[in-house]
């Protein structure tokens, strides 16, 4: 029996390791992305090389609906249960409306130094209050879609707790209505005319509701987890099979786009298509699944080198995301000054890449671990405001994950 002055040990929980491989998984998946882009803007349009790249763009293009299922499941384990919401928005747009100024000042700042095609100091003041509205500039559209999923994520956990018992019908009437403005931005939109629409709907891009089903299943996600990893383990080998059948599909997927509808390229590789929701969703339980391996193989003996290379880079996953510019930039440079064929080009894209990870990672790692850079990335060493038991970044343990019974 304990006594009134005796209190039940405090259980230390289980961190989520997987969820660190999945944050890997996905930055480094959006640096190939915006490396092939990089390498197929230095080819001849007309050449196989630059074809062939072009159609596996798709391939690789489930990277950024990955990172807004993490910030739904990751804001999930961390809020669910918390009511404090001023103290929410508070630290939130702090954490990242801090980098997103900064970067797109800092950026920008190096843009019209190099004299870069459309900034220049005439115009630098209007050229970055657009950028910091419309989020065009530098990959910043994540940072301004997840600033306005912070004002919304209140009323998703309202959502989940209203109908606590109804979890299962919330997703698949979320997937639904995803589906329906995949065909919609894809058939629809390109026949309306939007010239007086708000440039919020125009921009659909950066429109936190074209990204809904992703957000609510990283929530849903983060309240099922165990349900959600038992079922993944009971039917991996088909989860497998039908999402490798789909990753080779967008071969001929891109082909149709192109040869049949008409589609311009930047059309053909959107990721807002109905093919791609079902591509990405099943993209991000495969790497789920992945993501669970690595957290059963760090358990029996991984390499040492490799668990922390992956802990570090989970550690400056958003940094990597927001100063990959500079690397991608340098990358562009030094290809414009070397003439070699395309299919050489090609052949270069693997050092390419990692050339890419290695600037954007070491630039990552020295804000966190150089005070005051750190706020550049999310995680300032110096907190001015810090309130006692305050947490200051997100944790990926089993805090708040609750029962799957539901």
């Amino acid at each position: 029996m304990l006594t009134n002055t005796q209190t039940t040990p405090k259980k230390k929980r289980p961190y989520l390791y997987e969820v660190d491989l999945m944050r890997i998984f996905f930055i480094f998946g959006v640096l190939l992305n915006h490396t092939t882009t990089t390498f197929a803007a230095q080819m001849a349009s007309s050449g196989w090389p630059h074809l062939l790249l072009n159609s596996t763009h798709l391939m690789i293009h489930f990277t950024r609906m990955g990172f807004m299922f993490m910030t739904g499941l990751v804001l999930t384990l961390n809020y669910y249960h918390r009511n404090s919401w001023p103290s929410f928005f508070k630290k939130r747009f702090a954490g990242s409306g801090w980098p997103y100024l900064l970067w797109n000042l800092v950026l920008m700042i190096f843009a019209t130094l190099l004299l870069l095609p459309g900034f220049s100091c005439a115009n630098f003041g209007s050229t970055y209050l657009s950028a910091i509205l419309h989020g065009d500039q530098f990959y910043m559209y994540y940072i301004l879609v997840t600033l306005q999923l912070y004002l919304l994520f209140p009323l998703i956990v309202k959502l989940f707790k209203h109908w606590s018992h109804a979890h299962n019908r919330i997703l698949l009437i979320s997937f639904l209505i995803q589906l329906g403005l995949m065909f919609a931005i894809k058939y629809g939109l390109p026949h309306v005319d939007r010239s007086n629409w708000l440039w919020w709907f125009r921009a659909y891009g950066v429109n936190v509701f074209t990204y809904q089903f992703y957000f609510i299943f990283g929530a849903y996600t983060s309240l099922h987890y165990q349900e959600v990893n038992n079922f993944i383990q009971c039917h991996i080998k088909p989860i497998a099979a039908v999402t490798l059948t789909l990753g080779l599909g967008t071969i001929a997927y891109y082909a149709w786009n192109r040869g049949i509808l008409g589609l311009t390229h930047t059309a053909a590789v959107s990721p807002h298509q109905p093919y791609m929701l079902v591509y990405d969703s099943l993209m991000i339980v495969f790497v789920f699944w992945i993501g669970k391996c690595y957290a059963y193989w760090r358990q029996h003996g991984i390499w040492n080198w490799f668990e922390k290379f992956v802990r570090n880079g989970a550690k400056v996953s958003f940094g990597i995301y927001l100063d990959q510019t500079i690397g991608l930039t340098i990358l562009s440079g030094l290809l414009s000054l070397i003439n070699i064929p395309d299919w050489a080009l090609l052949l270069l894209i693997p050092l390419g890449y990692i050339f890419v990870i290695a600037i954007s990672f070491g630039i990552a790692w020295f804000c966190y671990r150089v005070a005051p850079f750190g706020i550049l990335i999310g995680r300032p060493q110096v907190h001015l405001f810090k309130k006692k038991g305050m947490v200051l970044h997100d944790h990926t343990n089993k805090a708040i994950i609750t029962t799957t019974e539901k």
